[in-house]
């Protein structure tokens, strides 16, 4: 579980992206767009390896809408995180929290990866995930999809046996 619970505020940070380690965001100008889902994770996670994907299927239906932008928060160095990006076809943002010191996951109390922050465009946590929960993640998709006035993508069709959770 996270120190922050929904109804809290998110707490603002500015780290550096993945592609760029020179430019860097804060969350404040990524919620400039909309709502933000905020998904903290380590490259040697197993959990985090299996909920990625998963990840990008809902970035790629519903970034572009503008009614959710997924943005990845590595714990890992620059080198790892390429390869656990290019590895598991991650397209969205991914930025760097200083490995070793961690001072964005600390802020949000994380205590296990995969940690995901769906933060409203106002800034509050609206809901938090920890761990790989599909009911979780169909959640997230039907709230990305009332934003973008349509129907919910079907982040596992086509795959049986998916668990029902997997905790981090």
């Amino acid at each position: 579980m996270s120190a922050l619970q929904p109804g809290q505020a998110a707490p603002n940070f500015s780290l550096p992206y993945l592609i760029n380690e020179q430019e860097r965001v804060s969350l404040q100008t990524l919620l400039r767009t909309g709502p933000v889902l905020l998904a903290f994770f380590k490259v040697s996670c197993p959990v985090c390896q299996f909920s990625f994907p998963y990840l990008e299927r809902l970035a790629q239906e519903y970034a572009s809408r503008g009614s959710v932008r997924v943005v990845g928060i590595s714990q890992d160095g620059e080198r790892e995180t390429r390869e656990f990006v290019r590895r598991y076809g991650i397209t969205f943002p991914i930025l760097l929290d200083s490995a070793g010191t961690y001072p964005v996951s600390n802020a949000y109390g994380l205590t296990h990866v995969p940690t995901l922050f769906w933060i409203d465009s106002t800034g509050n946590i609206e809901r938090t995930v920890s761990g790989f929960h599909k009911a979780e993640f169909n959640a997230m998709a039907l709230a990305a999809a009332q934003g973008a006035q349509d129907i919910p993508a079907d982040l596992f069709a086509g795959e049986s046996g998916v668990p029902a959770m997997r905790p981090g």
